[in-house]
Order: structure tokens, then sequence, then C-alpha cells
């Protein structure tokens, strides 16, 4: 949990960000293509799979956040979709994890398919952001706001 906070740290002290056209995009190809392989290796190589995970987060997740700070968004649509993931990422962060266990481990007892559990998988990614939006609404930002007017 540590190591997210302090590659973030180095990276700001250390990299200046410079303006990267298709930023945005690329990074978002990045993540698509990390994020397309669930595990590697069979259950006799799980080594594989610790070992892909560790490059992913110690390089390739610092590169897109790099790259990410040096973009622009432009566009009154995307600069509105942008500000609302902003809002609520922490929030998700923060609140998804129950709903995908439930969702686990329903699919895992079940022995569901994927295609039988798209359904239910979508529900759960559609909660997960009513959820992170509603927590953003009524607690994070009246916190926000109480903190501001008592503290600053």
């Amino acid at each position: 949990m540590l190591y997210p906070f302090f590659a973030g740290l180095l990276l700001s002290r250390i990299a200046k960000p410079r303006h990267y056209k298709h930023s945005f995009l690329l990074c978002s190809l990045l993540i698509l293509v990390l994020l397309a392989f669930p595990r590697i290796g069979g259950s006799e190589h799980l080594w594989m799979n610790g070992l892909y995970d560790s490059l992913v987060i110690i390089f390739f997740f610092p590169l897109i956040v790099f790259l990410g700070a040096s973009g622009e968004v432009t566009g009154k649509y995307a600069s509105k979709i942008n500000k609302f993931l902003g809002d609520i990422s922490y929030p998700i962060y923060i609140t998804h994890y129950p709903l995908i266990y439930i969702y686990t481990a329903w699919a895992t007892d079940n022995h569901i398919s994927i295609a039988q559990g798209l359904p239910l998988a979508s529900v759960t990614l559609v909660s997960s952001v009513v959820l992170a939006y509603g927590c953003l609404k009524l607690y994070d930002e009246p916190v926000r706001n109480w903190l501001r007017k008592r503290f600053m």
C-alpha cells in the first residue's frame, strides 16, 4: 500500500510532466492491455502471475500516471467525463471491494461462466459507480466543506 504513494512522490520530484498529444487515449489503451491478462501461466506456474503483477505495479502503473499527468483534456464532454471520474475515483477505490467480492463469491460458488455472469457483472459495475457517487455527495464533499469552513 505504501509503494503507490512513494512512487508517485518520487515521480513528482524527479520527472517534470511534458505535454504529450493523445495521452488520455494512450493511457486508456495501456490500462486495457495490462488488465486484459487476469492470469498468466497455469495453476502449475503461479509465479508467472506474481511476476507479471509486480512488473505492472512497479513499472507500468507509474508510467501511466506520468503520461496521464502530462496530458491535457480538451472538449466539453471529455472534460466533464474526466471531472466526474476524478471526483468518484477515491470513493470508488474505497467502496468497490465488497461488491466485487460478493460477485466473485457468487460466480465461484455457482460455477458461473463469463457469459452467464456478464449481466450481474454489469450490475456490479453500475452499482459501484452509483455507490461511489452517493458516498461522494453524501459524505466526502460535505465533510470536506465542513473541514474547510472550520479550519481554513
